[in-house]
């Protein structure tokens, strides 16, 4: 066991978990910040996280390549306006590679068990536990697993016995072969909107599960010019213009409609999509089954410009009964129908609540983590929890922030993890966790302003609400959390003082 103090140079010793979009910045940044005892645990053979993970057709990101794209790292080389999923994995890649964290990321080996210790000769730290059953001591654990890494599999009925091939969309086979097939899906959010509108032209049949309509907009795809991007590389200045040029559009636009601060925005993005469905669908009754009883924006709005033609070809059939049961190669609905499948794609989301779990946290006292947020997950600004000094959370319960691009919040969330590693440092600090009644406050207030939100108002039930019955979601303008997340004040928080006291430098 080591304390900061007996470390070279005094340098703590952090645990990165994760090694996808959070934890590649979490290693670029702290290192930077002159933190070099970093040591990454990654369950895949490859950085890249759910870019990684997806590779099913059509998959994109639906939030602009300049502004998904990391500060320290900007990319003048996009193709489209909004990239696809193997340009991004590109990119994730490149990036690790070249600011050094690859090296630093132990591959195939996931975490199992995380435990907090204070009754040390030496001070608090944790006991990490890989699936290999291997044990390792650090000071700080920084959480970079993600929020969307958990497939959900509905529980259909007879759904092991098909017969044909079926699959989650996050678990995409990669000599899957479409052609001439039978296809169904089961879902209609982002994934299956990407996956539909791919796919539809290349199949025999494609039959769309939906269980609830979603209001779409149009994306409006765009592919870059040589001479584009060669103005990108030339004018080093001009990808972080467009970066922060979205920011404020985004600020000034969707933000102030999703929490309830503009009704113009909401009305106007709310035309958006109603004009777009009724010029992109002219059956009406097929325009009708799409239409959604809820307010647009009240779950996560769909930016696709190819789902709607692909329902309207000749060969793709929305289904809404609902599914009874998977009988053999067909599945069952409502109405006694058999729609028999060659191929049955699972585009039914994530567990949305589980953040690092089902990995063992345990923190001070034997509280437990999964316990304490019992399905309605929190955190003070999204990265700390009381109970739980020295483990830190990027895109923590509640940091997602509508559809605000999540490099821009991992990169801020880290900024504020390294003001208090420095903080700590500073005043000699061996652990930090925040106040029950400050984590509390925070909390409580987020509650609050979320009864204003769209999200709570708009009249539906989305995967962003969990067992509080409220979104896990920064409700607040976006620009106040970024403004928090560089004012960190001590006294929010319980601090631990290092045994041996180390003179700051």
């Amino acid at each position: 066991m080591m304390n900061w103090t007996q470390t070279q140079d005094g340098q703590p010793r952090i645990a990165i978990i994760g090694a996808g979009m959070s934890g590649i910045a979490a290693v670029a940044k702290l290192k930077k910040a002159g933190y070099s005892d970093l040591t990454v645990f990654e369950k895949a053979e490859q950085v890249g996280g759910t870019w990684r993970a997806n590779r099913y057709p059509g998959l994109s990101c639906d939030v602009p390549s300049y502004w998904y794209s990391f500060t320290f790292n900007p990319n003048p080389d996009w193709s489209h306006r909004y990239s696809y999923g193997p340009e991004i994995q590109a990119y994730m890649q490149q990036t690790a590679d070249k600011f050094g964290v690859t090296p630093l990321v132990r591959f195939n080996t996931g975490v199992s068990g995380l435990s907090y210790s204070d009754a040390g000769e030496t001070g608090p730290v944790w006991h990490l536990t890989t699936d290999q059953g291997d044990e390792e001591v650090f000071d700080i654990v920084i959480s970079a697993t993600g929020i969307l890494r958990l497939p959900q599999r509905p529980g259909i009925e007879g759904l092991d016995g098909f017969t044909g091939q079926s699959f989650h969309s996050a678990e995409w086979p990669d000599d899957l072969q479409l052609e001439g097939k039978r296809v169904g899906i089961i879902g209609t959010g982002s994934t299956s909107c990407q996956i539909v509108g791919e796919i539809t032209d290349k199949v025999s049949t494609m039959h769309v599960f939906q269980r609830t309509p979603h209001w779409v907009a149009p994306l409006f795809q765009k592919k870059y010019s040589r001479l584009q991007r060669f103005f990108m590389r030339a004018l080093p200045f001009m990808p972080k213009f467009v970066y922060w040029m979205n920011y404020l559009i985004f600020r000034a636009t969707f933000a102030p409609a999703t929490t309830g601060a503009s009704p113009f925005w909401q009305k106007t993005i709310g035309n958006l999509c109603r004009n777009y469905l009724q010029k992109a669908i002219t059956d009406p009754e097929l325009r009708q089954k799409l239409t959604p009883d809820f307010t647009p924006m009240c779950k996560r709005l769909i930016f696709a410009s190819d789902y709607y033609p692909a329902l309207a070809r000749d060969n793709c059939h929305l289904i809404t009964a609902g599914i009874e049961r998977i009988d053999g190669d067909a599945v069952v609905t409502a109405d006694g129908a058999r729609h028999e499948l060659d191929v049955l794609i699972l585009a039914t989301g994530f567990d949305s609540s589980s953040f690092i779990l089902p990995t063992t946290v345990t923190g001070e006292g034997g509280k437990d983590l999964g316990e304490f947020w019992n399905r309605a997950p929190r955190a003070h600004r999204g990265i700390t929890l009381p109970g739980f000094p020295n483990f830190w959370m990027v895109e923590g319960p509640t940091s997602p922030i509508g559809n605000v691009s999540l490099i821009m919040i991992t990169e801020h969330q880290i900024d504020y993890m390294i003001s208090m590693l420095d903080n700590m440092r500073r005043n000699n600090l061996q652990a930090i966790a925040p106040k029950q009644e400050v984590y509390q406050a925070y909390n409580d207030s987020l509650a609050e302003a979320a009864e204003k939100t769209v999200w709570v108002t708009g009249g539906c039930d989305s995967w962003y609400i969990d067992a509080s019955g409220l979104p896990n979601l920064y409700s607040h303008p976006p620009q106040q959390y970024f403004r928090d997340m560089h004012k960190l004040d001590l006294d929010e928080y319980e601090t631990v003082p290092r045994v041996n006291k180390l003179a700051a430098e």
